[in-house]
C-alpha cells in the first residue's frame, strides 16, 4: 500500500461562486476554506496548494447569529505604545470594506505560513452582487441547500 501524493501538474482548478447572503459566517467560511485549501477532492496533498479560486458576492449581507452583530469584536494594533483599535462586527459589516469580515474569518481557519499566503490570494470577495470574474465562468454553489443550518433563512423558518 502507498500513500498517494499529487504533483503541482497534476492539480485542476475550479472557480466557484457563492452568493453570501443570507448565510451564517461561520459555516460559510469553513466551505470557503475547504474548497481553498483543496480538501473537497481526492487528490489533496497537504503539502500543496490543491485548492480551487472562490468568488463571495453580496459579502454585505452575511448573517451573524445570536448577538455577534453586536458583540463580537475585533481587535488591531496601531504599533504604538496603547494603540489597540477596536471595532464590532456589525460597524465592520455597515462600513467601507464588509468584505473584510468573511476575509478575516477565513483566514483563521488556513494554518499560518507561506501555504496560507498563497491560498488566500484565490479567496475572492466582493460586497455588492457585481463581480469581474464573468470570463473564469464560476461555478454557482448553492451553500444554503448543503445543510439547513448554513442559511439564517432556514433557521428563522425551521
Amino acid at each position: 500500500m502507498r500513500t498517494y501524493s499529487a504533483r503541482p501538474s497534476e492539480i485542476e482548478r475550479r472557480w466557484w461562486l457563492i452568493d453570501a447572503d443570507g448565510l451564517v459566517l461561520g459555516r460559510l467560511a469553513a466551505i470557503i476554506a475547504d474548497r481553498l485549501r483543496g480538501k473537497h477532492k481526492p487528490i489533496w496533498t497537504p503539502h500543496l496548494d490543491c485548492g480551487d479560486h472562490v468568488v463571495v458576492i453580496n459579502a454585505e449581507k452575511v448573517a451573524l447569529t445570536g448577538r455577534k452583530r453586536e458583540q463580537k469584536v475585533y481587535y488591531r494594533h496601531t504599533g504604538y505604545p496603547g494603540g489597540i483599535k477596536q471595532v464590532t462586527a456589525g460597524k465592520l459589516l455597515e462600513g467601507r470594506f464588509p468584505e473584510r469580515v468573511i476575509e478575516m474569518a477565513v483566514s483563521r481557519m488556513i494554518s499560518r505560513g507561506p501555504l496560507q499566503r498563497k491560498v488566500l490570494k484565490k479567496l475572492h470577495v466582493y460586497k455588492g452582487p457585481e463581480h469581474p470574474h464573468a470570463a473564469q465562468k464560476p461555478i454557482p454553489l448553492d451553500v444554503g441547500a448543503m445543510n439547513r443550518k448554513n442559511s439564517i433563512k432556514e433557521i428563522a423558518h425551521g
